[in-house]
Protein backbone atom coordinates (compact mmCIF):
# COMPACT_ATOMS: atom_id res chain seq x y z
CA UNK A 1 0.00 0.00 0.00
CA UNK A 2 1.47 3.29 -0.73
CA UNK A 3 1.30 6.11 1.20
CA UNK A 4 1.89 8.62 -0.97
CA UNK A 5 -1.76 10.64 -2.67
CA UNK A 6 -3.01 9.46 -5.41
CA UNK A 7 -5.13 11.41 -8.38
CA UNK A 8 -6.79 9.18 -10.46
CA UNK A 9 -4.33 6.25 -11.82
CA UNK A 10 -1.75 8.53 -11.92
CA UNK A 11 0.98 9.24 -8.46
CA UNK A 12 1.91 12.33 -8.19
CA UNK A 13 5.17 12.64 -6.29
CA UNK A 14 4.30 14.45 -2.21
CA UNK A 15 6.58 17.06 -1.55
CA UNK A 16 6.25 19.32 1.89
CA UNK A 17 6.72 23.06 0.81
CA UNK A 18 6.32 24.35 4.27
CA UNK A 19 8.34 21.96 6.97
CA UNK A 20 6.92 23.75 9.76
CA UNK A 21 2.96 23.48 8.84
CA UNK A 22 3.71 19.86 8.04
CA UNK A 23 5.36 19.02 11.43
CA UNK A 24 2.77 20.99 13.24
CA UNK A 25 -0.34 19.09 11.50
CA UNK A 26 1.41 15.27 12.25
CA UNK A 27 2.20 16.64 15.83
CA UNK A 28 -1.74 17.19 16.04
CA UNK A 29 -2.63 13.43 14.58
CA UNK A 30 -0.43 11.55 17.15
CA UNK A 31 -2.77 9.04 18.74
CA UNK A 32 -2.88 8.62 22.46
CA UNK A 33 -0.90 11.17 24.79
CA UNK A 34 -0.88 14.92 24.01
CA UNK A 35 2.16 15.98 22.68
CA UNK A 36 4.17 18.84 21.73
CA UNK A 37 7.21 20.28 19.54
CA UNK A 38 9.72 22.13 21.56
CA UNK A 39 12.64 24.07 19.54
CA UNK A 40 11.64 20.84 16.93
CA UNK A 41 11.96 18.23 19.50
CA UNK A 42 8.50 16.34 19.41
CA UNK A 43 7.61 15.81 23.30
CA UNK A 44 4.66 13.41 24.53
CA UNK A 45 2.75 15.17 27.68
CA UNK A 46 1.26 12.45 29.89
CA UNK A 47 0.94 14.44 33.10
CA UNK A 48 1.19 12.62 36.11
CA UNK A 49 -1.77 12.95 38.66
CA UNK A 50 0.14 15.37 41.29
CA UNK A 51 0.79 17.46 37.92
CA UNK A 52 -2.71 17.74 37.30
CA UNK A 53 -3.50 18.46 40.71
CA UNK A 54 -1.20 21.74 40.99
CA UNK A 55 -2.83 22.75 37.23
CA UNK A 56 -6.74 22.07 38.72
CA UNK A 57 -6.14 24.15 41.71
CA UNK A 58 -5.08 27.09 39.78
CA UNK A 59 -8.06 26.52 38.04
CA UNK A 60 -10.45 25.90 40.80
CA UNK A 61 -8.88 29.12 42.35
CA UNK A 62 -9.58 31.05 39.06
CA UNK A 63 -12.70 30.00 38.48
CA UNK A 64 -15.12 32.41 39.77
CA UNK A 65 -13.23 35.47 37.78
CA UNK A 66 -13.46 33.46 34.32
CA UNK A 67 -17.12 33.65 33.81
CA UNK A 68 -16.57 37.57 34.97
CA UNK A 69 -14.18 38.01 31.74
CA UNK A 70 -16.06 35.64 29.69
CA UNK A 71 -13.09 33.90 29.38
CA UNK A 72 -12.60 29.61 29.86
CA UNK A 73 -9.38 27.67 31.27
CA UNK A 74 -8.04 24.75 29.82
CA UNK A 75 -4.99 23.03 27.98
CA UNK A 76 -5.82 23.37 24.08
CA UNK A 77 -3.16 23.70 21.86
CA UNK A 78 -0.96 26.82 21.36
CA UNK A 79 1.21 27.42 18.25
CA UNK A 80 4.30 29.99 17.68
CA UNK A 81 4.07 30.92 13.87
CA UNK A 82 7.25 31.24 12.28
CA UNK A 83 9.14 28.38 14.14
CA UNK A 84 9.03 24.84 15.13
CA UNK A 85 7.01 25.35 18.41
CA UNK A 86 3.81 24.15 19.18
CA UNK A 87 3.36 24.01 23.14
CA UNK A 88 0.35 21.84 24.72
CA UNK A 89 0.54 24.00 27.78
CA UNK A 90 -0.68 23.09 31.32
CA UNK A 91 -3.15 25.82 31.77
CA UNK A 92 -4.16 28.63 29.39
CA UNK A 93 -7.36 31.45 30.44
CA UNK A 94 -8.29 32.43 26.87
CA UNK A 95 -11.19 34.78 25.42
CA UNK A 96 -14.64 31.93 25.01
CA UNK A 97 -15.31 33.60 21.75
CA UNK A 98 -11.57 32.56 20.40
CA UNK A 99 -11.73 29.19 21.88
CA UNK A 100 -14.64 28.08 19.59
CA UNK A 101 -13.41 26.30 16.65
CA UNK A 102 -10.19 26.99 17.01
CA UNK A 103 -7.47 24.04 16.92
CA UNK A 104 -4.58 26.33 18.24
CA UNK A 105 -4.67 30.04 19.86
CA UNK A 106 -1.22 31.75 19.81
CA UNK A 107 0.41 33.34 23.41
CA UNK A 108 -0.76 36.74 22.80
CA UNK A 109 -4.39 35.68 22.76
CA UNK A 110 -4.15 33.88 26.14
CA UNK A 111 -4.86 36.14 29.28
CA UNK A 112 -2.33 33.47 32.01
CA UNK A 113 -0.28 30.63 30.97
CA UNK A 114 0.46 27.91 33.45
CA UNK A 115 3.01 25.35 33.21
CA UNK A 116 3.72 22.59 36.17
CA UNK A 117 7.06 21.57 36.11
CA UNK A 118 7.74 18.23 35.82
CA UNK A 119 11.24 16.60 36.44
CA UNK A 120 11.82 15.55 33.01
CA UNK A 121 11.00 19.05 31.73
CA UNK A 122 11.61 21.51 34.38
CA UNK A 123 14.30 23.60 32.47
CA UNK A 124 11.67 23.58 29.79
CA UNK A 125 9.35 25.28 31.40
CA UNK A 126 11.71 27.51 33.47
CA UNK A 127 13.87 28.63 30.38
CA UNK A 128 12.57 27.67 27.06
CA UNK A 129 8.90 28.49 27.51
CA UNK A 130 9.37 31.44 29.35
CA UNK A 131 11.76 33.36 26.68
CA UNK A 132 9.05 31.87 23.82
CA UNK A 133 5.79 32.28 25.71
CA UNK A 134 7.38 36.21 26.18
CA UNK A 135 8.42 36.56 22.77
CA UNK A 136 4.74 35.51 21.44
CA UNK A 137 3.60 38.12 23.62
CA UNK A 138 1.57 35.90 26.32
CA UNK A 139 0.40 38.57 28.98
CA UNK A 140 0.95 36.20 32.40
CA UNK A 141 3.00 33.69 32.57
CA UNK A 142 3.21 31.29 35.89
CA UNK A 143 5.43 28.51 36.31
CA UNK A 144 4.44 26.19 39.36
CA UNK A 145 8.08 24.33 39.96
CA UNK A 146 7.29 21.11 41.59
CA UNK A 147 11.38 20.15 42.11
CA UNK A 148 12.11 23.90 43.75
CA UNK A 149 8.87 23.68 45.42
CA UNK A 150 8.12 27.76 44.34
CA UNK A 151 5.89 29.95 42.13
CA UNK A 152 6.98 32.43 39.64
CA UNK A 153 4.84 34.82 37.77
CA UNK A 154 6.34 36.48 34.96
CA UNK A 155 4.42 39.88 33.29
CA UNK A 156 5.26 42.12 30.90
CA UNK A 157 6.10 40.64 28.00
CA UNK A 158 8.89 41.52 25.14
CA UNK A 159 11.25 40.27 22.68
CA UNK A 160 14.04 39.96 25.10
CA UNK A 161 11.82 38.34 27.86
CA UNK A 162 9.54 39.23 30.82
CA UNK A 163 9.93 42.02 32.23
CA UNK A 164 8.58 41.83 35.74
CA UNK A 165 9.40 38.98 37.62
CA UNK A 166 7.30 38.21 40.86
CA UNK A 167 9.09 35.04 42.63
CA UNK A 168 10.02 32.76 43.08
CA UNK A 169 7.76 32.36 46.31
CA UNK A 170 8.26 28.89 48.24
CA UNK A 171 4.99 26.86 48.01
CA UNK A 172 2.94 28.53 51.06
CA UNK A 173 3.28 32.00 49.81
CA UNK A 174 0.56 33.95 47.99
CA UNK A 175 1.16 34.59 44.83
CA UNK A 176 -1.02 37.88 43.38
CA UNK A 177 -2.23 37.50 40.08
CA UNK A 178 -2.75 40.94 38.91
CA UNK A 179 -5.79 42.54 36.47
CA UNK A 180 -8.14 41.14 35.09
CA UNK A 181 -7.83 38.50 37.62
CA UNK A 182 -6.77 40.92 40.47
CA UNK A 183 -6.88 37.90 42.86
CA UNK A 184 -4.41 36.49 44.97
CA UNK A 185 -3.58 32.54 44.52
CA UNK A 186 -3.09 29.87 47.37
CA UNK A 187 -0.16 27.64 46.69
CA UNK A 188 0.20 25.84 50.41
CA UNK A 189 -1.82 22.87 48.57
CA UNK A 190 0.64 22.40 45.54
Amino acid sequence: MSTQPHSGARARSYTVDDPETALKYAIQHIEGDRAQIVEGVIQQVPPSWDHEKAADLVREQIGPVLHRLGCMAGSGNLDLPGTSNWYVPDLAVVPRDLAKGSDALLPDQTLLIVEVTSQSNGDTDRIVKRRRYAEFGAPLYLVVDRQERSCTLYAEPGGLGYTNVNGPHPFGTPVRLPAPFDLELDTSEF
